[in-house]
């Protein structure tokens, strides 16, 4: 192949590279803003900063952002509650734009997910270390958290009261509202409380923990919103319509025995780009097979949970590997390790 035809893919390949860096270093700063506030000078400022690098990398590649989000949720519980406070940040700011919501409210739905736990931050990343259940200690402590959240941002002085008070009711709005009230009909605090608590739930269903795995993404999806997906449920259902019923970065098993890893959505939330991993002798794949399931066949049969899957991924090859196919640029041009 002549070496002009190469120099896209090394600029992708450059390209990739600095983004999956740029991640882990976002995850970095939020974990230390999480686990010392009180150390941090400015910190509203610097939840900000955070923010604003969230959507530099989620507009730059939103299915790249998502395959390295639910990769980040489902494959390890070390610092739970910072990879939870990302994801659920990351899937706040897409929703925001999907439903849509006004840009002052889309701000602070973000940030309440990235400190909506700083009340119990410890506690969050020991509980998901912990096979038994919480102590009754610790049960008062999660009980409680949300309004020591909002006591220790008022501390840092967060000044933004819609922030704090999504904080404060992201727990209690569920058993206050109908989640078939529509979300304009809601003042502003209670809206963004119920995307939030919808997100939280999601984003806890899909994280292992030592007392139990990860559920599938399509388990959880269906444990929040139902078998069907009920339109009622504005937020629900906008979370399968975004981001897919198995959206890229969880695992399926295809119609043909294969194992495959969801790359990158498609047109219709069921029918993702899939690469499959492990063939239908159960033995891993050299190269993985790019499928497009859009088009007839394999189609996913089922959605699997991460501890199903024992197939180590090179992230930085499989987002290039999405890319690729989906700009129809031949997948040959990516680089293993």
């Amino acid at each position: 192949m002549p070496m002009t035809q190469h120099a896209p893919g090394d600029r992708l390949d450059d390209e990739y590279e600095d983004l999956l860096g740029l991640w882990s270093d976002l995850e970095s700063a939020l974990s230390v803003l999480l686990a010392r506030p009180l150390q941090v000078q400015d910190f509203s400022a610097k939840v900000r900063q955070c923010d604003r690098w969230l959507q530099d990398l989620v507009a730059h590649d939103i299915d790249a952002a998502l395959y390295l989000m639910f990769q980040l949720a489902a494959t390890s519980s070390v610092g739970y509650s910072t990879s939870h406070a990302l994801v659920c940040g990351t899937l706040c700011h897409i929703l925001a734009q999907e439903l849509p919501l006004p840009p002052h409210e889309r701000d602070s739905l973000v940030r309440a997910a990235f400190t909506m736990n700083i009340g119990m931050t410890a506690l969050q990343d020991e509980l998901a270390d912990q096979r038994e259940r919480p102590s009754a200690a610790q049960q008062q402590a999660i009980d409680t958290h949300p309004q020591r959240g909002v006591e220790l941002l008022e501390q840092l002085e967060v000044r933004d009261d819609l922030w704090l008070d999504v904080i404060g009711q992201h727990h209690l709005l569920p058993e206050r509202t109908p989640e078939s009230q529509p979300l304009q009909q809601l003042v502003a605090s209670e809206r963004l409380s119920r995307v939030l608590a919808t997100i939280d739930r999601y984003a806890a269903m899909i994280s292992p923990r030592k007392s139990r795995a990860g559920r599938s993404a399509t388990d959880s999806v269906r444990a929040i919103v139902g078998q069907d997906a009920d339109q009622s449920d504005e937020v629900g259902f906008a979370l399968v319509r975004t981001v897919g019923l198995c959206p890229p970065g969880t695992f399926v098993r295809l119609d043909n025995g294969e194992t495959a890893v969801v790359l990158r959505r498609g047109e219709k939330p069921n029918f993702p780009l899939v690469a499959s991993l492990i063939d239908t002798a159960g033995e891993q794949r050299a190269q993985p097979d790019v499928y497009p399931t859009s088009q007839g066949s394999p189609r996913i049969q089922s959605a699997l949970a991460r501890s199903a899957v024992p197939v180590e991924l090179n992230h930085r090859t499989m987002v290039r590997l999405g890319l690729y196919a989906a700009r129809g640029t031949p997948t040959a041009l990516v680089r293993q390790p």
